[in-house]
């Protein structure tokens, strides 16, 4: 039986790189798509080659090729790219040859986060230029990535406290052995030893709650120390960072991101201005879960005057009366007076007087009081229903608190009735991006450690390469590349003279030029 048979491993072939490489692989698009990138603009740092000695460094472009190539195909370890330049075609194209070591690679992602979030801001700009964006309807959530820190060492206030006692009880354990060892030279030096180990993990810990002490933290995270353990779903906490974006409803795609250590309580006001500043105007509305109703972040929506849509959580039990017809939501308050009516028709007045109420306590991260007025009614002391309004076995009566934002808590929870339908379409929109980038890409975790900055710059090439791969899937390959060869030319040296003058007045006639109304 005849078999097609191999060309000899011994036999010396030649080949041309550019032969081996469609004219419709996605590698061109990635190459085309950072020449046309202004790095004089971007403000990349240096990255000279880690064990070379005084050689040459690496070209930015050529190191932002390799990673948004890399992320594009799930390929995010420094190491693992390395070995790719020496073994894969598209890269061997892409680089022209050359091979960075691992480190070289990995410094440059975790020292250029602000230049990395530029390059995302180039993609938003792409989509853009395409009309990808529609700019009237955005969603915003956070999702959780893990941190380079597990939680064995993440500390609370909570765990250091049972880790000093636990401390407490081995020393004393100990100490009672080592007194009652008479003459045994050996038990009483592996004694000593145990101590000073316990001793030193004291010390450690002790440490750990002055510096908690001194920076009013709440946690401490010693492999990754900005990381904070988050609740994630079901009940269940990682140690790990929570990334924030807004994405636009007419293709899915991300217009900003942010990497915080904190929940989402406090994300909305500046995520919406991110929104506004990337789409460049006010007239959009915004839509998030219950996780974002809060009153301080609708004062900052407020104030941008941007309508938004949040999901209206459902009262803690601590908060409802003895019976449901007696809750906060049957009591009709009154602006003109300032005054609420219970449900027995009775009158509930205010002095006027504001009052801070404290939110913290031990444990959990400081949050700002909150400052609110009670209204009151001397009716309630004589009231049939009184134990079905409140738990107040003082006879004082039941005292409603109104805070300073409470008109624009309720004026969301009207635009909620009203647009419930819209509302719906939040999921759809919003967990999108995050279900590729989790679930098909595998990115469950930050690659970066020590720092919310280094942790964004790898965020910040997760959101390119995914706003790339919807860009690419989207645009017809042959007009997009058209486009960045055009512009490309802007950031050649000799158009670099010519760049204020013309570059304006060639992107409005190409982009006109190009069009069809199949793309619009």
């Amino acid at each position: 039986m005849k078999y097609i048979l191999g060309n000899s491993r011994n036999q010396m072939e030649f080949f041309c790189l550019e032969e081996r490489i469609g004219a419709d692989n996605e590698v061109r698009l990635i190459d085309l798509f950072v020449d046309s990138l202004d790095f004089a603009d971007l403000g990349f740092v240096e990255t000279k080659q880690s064990n070379k000695g005084g050689r040459p460094a690496f070209h930015p472009s050529d190191l932002l090729k390799l990673f948004l190539y890399g992320y594009l195909n799930q390929i995010r370890s420094s190491r693992k790219l390395e070995k790719e330049t020496k073994i894969n075609l598209e890269l061997m194209w892409l680089m022209r040859g050359l091979s960075p070591d691992h480190n070289t690679i990995s410094n440059f992602r975790k020292e250029n986060p602000d230049a990395i979030k530029k390059v995302f801001k180039a993609t938003v700009s792409l989509a853009k230029n395409f009309e990808l964006i529609g700019g009237k309807l955005i969603a915003g959530d956070g999702t959780k990535l893990r941190a380079q820190n597990s939680k064995k060492n993440n500390f609370n206030v909570k765990k250091l406290e049972r880790h000093l006692q636990y401390i407490e009880t081995k020393l004393e354990e100990y100490n009672k052995a080592l007194a009652e060892a008479d003459g045994d030279t050996f038990l009483k030096q592996e004694l000593q030893k145990k101590i000073e180990t316990q001793q030193q993990r004291k010390e450690k810990y002790q440490d750990f709650q002055k510096q908690m002490e001194e920076t009013n933290e709440v946690q401490i995270s010693t492999s990754d120390p900005e990381s904070r353990q988050l609740a994630t779903r079901n009940g269940i906490t990682e140690v790990a960072y929570n990334i924030q974006s807004t994405v636009d409803a007419k293709h899915n795609i991300p217009i900003n991101y942010e990497v915080t250590n904190e929940t989402d309580a406090k994300a909305m006001g500046d995520i919406l201005e991110q929104a506004v500043e990337v789409l460049e105007h006010i007239e959009f509305t915004a839509l998030f879960d219950k996780g974002y109703h809060t009153g301080t972040e609708f004062v900052k929506a407020d104030k941008l005057r941007v309508e938004v849509l949040v999901a209206v959580p459902e009262l803690p039990s601590s908060s409802m009366a003895p019976h449901p017809d007696y809750n906060l939501s049957n009591f009709k308050y009154h602006p003109d007076s300032d005054t609420f009516t219970c449900p027995q028709g009775n009158t509930m007045h205010t002095n006027g007087h504001w009052y801070v109420k404290n939110r913290n306590r031990v444990g959990v991260r400081k949050q700002e009081p909150l400052q609110m007025k009670q209204y009151k009614t001397d009716a309630c002391k004589t009231c049939p229903v009184y134990d079905l309004c409140t738990r107040a076995k003082d006879k004082r009566g039941r005292v409603i608190e109104r805070t300073a934002y409470a008109h624009l808590v309720e004026a969301n929870k009207q635009r909620m009735e009203e647009n419930y339908a819209l509302y719906r379409q939040r999921q759809m929109i919003v967990e999108h991006p995050f279900g590729i980038i989790k679930r098909q890409w595998g990115f469950y975790y930050i690659m970066t450690k020590k720092t919310m900055k280094r942790a964004s710059a790898d965020v910040g090439l997760i959101f390119s390469a995914f706003n790339l791969r919807r860009i690419f899937n989207i645009l017809p390959k042959e007009v997009l590349k058209a486009y960045l060869k055009e512009l490309s030319l802007f950031f050649q040296p000799f158009y670099r003279y010519l760049q204020p003058i013309c570059r304006l007045q060639f992107l409005t006639i190409f982009i006109s030029s190009i069009f069809s109304p199949s793309l619009k």
